[in-house]
């Protein structure tokens, strides 16, 4: 009745959440249809700058593209880099080709940290062939193969790599054609069109072309350094060439791991003060000889880097180094007898001077090998 709430509100299932659009690097197949659509824009007075914004806006500067197919003499495999891309595209059109347009069924995507691969084993390369010289109605050539893709996984979206493998191909003529020839009873004009006007779905200018691409594709960085640095065509090759001999001869020498060196622990700053020696640390290991006093006595010491603050050598041998106290003259300070009755050097313990009457005579040293 009305005016009456009713009891429950009646439950239409779960309420539709919109969903956000795809993100624009998420559709790669999207990319081909686009680079269709592009080269259908393109007209006859298309130059090279209109060539190489369309290789810009699919490519990325350091793409790649490479063809695989099989000719009569066996298989043939062209890479080219990006430079070379353009004028690849713009070689199908000047073999006598109006349309073209690649078809992609069921391609398959792979994402990856910065990149997306496309996949499609049942790739169509579809080229329309203008009045040739055997017809006047215009050839569809349906070349299949498998195509795969690598885009960059950012807002561009361009192409890295472009690989077209070529299966097959098939020219189809207009029945209307045949048609025409057949009533005419001219059998030498139905034998050429029996013909076919491709290799591999490929018109003869692109196949020079890719030939031509053999020695144009090393010959990159000569161009580049003529562009750079305006030198003639020789001194570009000397200088490349130099470059490489130099590469091969002298290689770059790999960084030689630093060794870890210990800071030498600074025996003046520690003996300063009341001018006793300080012990040895209780963690350090001790030699298991006698406690020679270091006054009046030089000492041989085998250089350890975890225990006298040395270094190792090129080869990991020991430094051996010989140690003199030549600012402290001990037989003139026992002598003198400097220190009073109250010291704490007076007395008969391990550590304490040697009186008098033992200490050798002055000018003769005592030497000990101390292995430390």
């Amino acid at each position: 009745m009305p005016g009456l709430i009713p009891d429950r509100i009646p439950d239409h299932g779960p309420m539709p959440i919109p969903r956000r659009a795809a993100p624009y690097f998420g559709q790669p197949d999207y990319r081909i249809y686009e680079l269709n659509k592009r080269l259908q824009q393109r007209t006859e007075d298309s130059d090279n700058l209109w060539w190489d914004a369309f290789a810009t806006e699919f490519f990325e500067d350091d793409a790649t593209l490479t063809l695989t197919f099989c000719l009569e003499d066996g298989l043939k495999r062209y890479t080219i880099g990006r430079t070379l891309i353009p004028r690849y595209f713009r070689s199908i059109f000047e073999g006598g080709v109006t349309d073209l347009s690649y078809n992609l069924r069921h391609p398959k995507e792979s994402f990856h940290t910065t990149s997306i691969t496309l996949d499609c084993d049942q790739c169509t390369m579809n080229t329309v062939h203008g009045k040739s010289l055997y017809t006047q109605f215009p050839l569809q050539v349906c070349t299949e193969g498998k195509l795969i893709l690598e885009f960059t996984f950012d807002d561009l979206m361009r192409m890295k790599s472009w690989h077209f493998a070529v299966r097959t191909a098939r020219e189809l003529v207009p029945r209307s054609a045949v048609a025409m020839h057949a009533q005419q009873q001219d059998p030498g004009m139905m034998e050429q069109l029996s013909k076919n006007i491709t290799r591999q779905g490929l018109t003869n200018s692109t196949l020079n072309y890719l030939r031509l691409c053999v020695i144009l594709e090393p010959m990159q960085e000569l161009m580049s350094r003529h562009r750079a640095y305006a030198l003639t065509p020789r001194d570009c090759l000397k200088t490349t060439l130099f470059q490489k001999w130099q590469r091969m001869v002298a290689p770059p020498e790999t960084a030689r791991p630093q060794s870890k060196r210990r800071k030498r622990k600074g025996s003046a700053s520690n003996s300063t003060g009341s001018g006793g020696i300080n012990p040895p640390a209780a963690n350090k290991k001790r030699s298991p000889g006698p406690n020679f006093p270091l006054v009046t006595q030089d000492v041989m010491v085998v250089g350890e880097p975890s225990l006298m603050g040395g270094e190792f050598g090129d080869e990991d041998e020991r430094i051996i180094t010989r140690l003199e106290n030549s600012q402290y003259d001990a037989a003139g300070a026992l002598d003198t007898e400097p220190f009073g009755a109250d010291s704490p050097l007076q007395g008969a313990g391990p550590n304490s001077w040697q009186p008098a009457q033992d200490r050798p005579p002055h000018g003769k040293k005592k030497k000990q090998l101390l292995i430390m």
